[in-house]
């Protein structure tokens, strides 16, 4: 059985063609109501346009000054069951996180506690959950906090 594509319902609607007579369903006025500045041709208004009311941006007062960063460091976070990989010698310190790339001079370092630490290591860090300060010093290590 073969299909006739043009016998087909329709999956959209046509759009209304206004200002073609009155007999077509979209005549007189063309759906722009009576009278006023958007019903002329060639209006349109800008969108901050308040209709003769001083706008807002002239009623708040001027912003002066260069924005404030609050927070210019990052905080670097690292779980504990990636302690070991960062470690050298048993030992990982922000210093050695910074010479490998990890940390920038004044960004933050904080150990959380997801996963598990088998190797007994001396950590150095800003913060650390207390999940992670458990973690290692269960495994034999020690969290000093800067």
């Amino acid at each position: 059985m073969s299909i006739n594509l043009h016998n087909l319902p329709k999956t959209t609607k046509d759009r209304k063609r206004v200002g073609r007579g009155s007999s077509a369903g979209g005549g007189t006025t063309a759906g722009r109501g009576t009278k006023g500045q958007k019903a002329r041709t060639g209006s349109s208004i800008p969108v901050h346009f308040e209709g003769g009311q001083l706008p807002i941006t002239q009623r708040l007062p001027k912003k002066r000054g260069t924005p404030v960063r609050r927070l210019k460091y990052r905080i670097v976070t690292l779980n504990v069951s990636h302690l070991a990989d960062y470690a050298e010698d048993d030992k990982l310190t922000v210093e050695s996180l910074q010479k490998k790339g990890l940390l920038r001079r004044i960004d933050k370092f904080k150990i959380l506690g997801a996963g598990e630490i088998s190797k007994a290591l001396i950590v150095e860090a800003h913060w650390a959950s207390n999940g992670a300060k458990e973690k290692i010093e269960k495994a034999g290590g020690k969290l000093t906090l800067i």
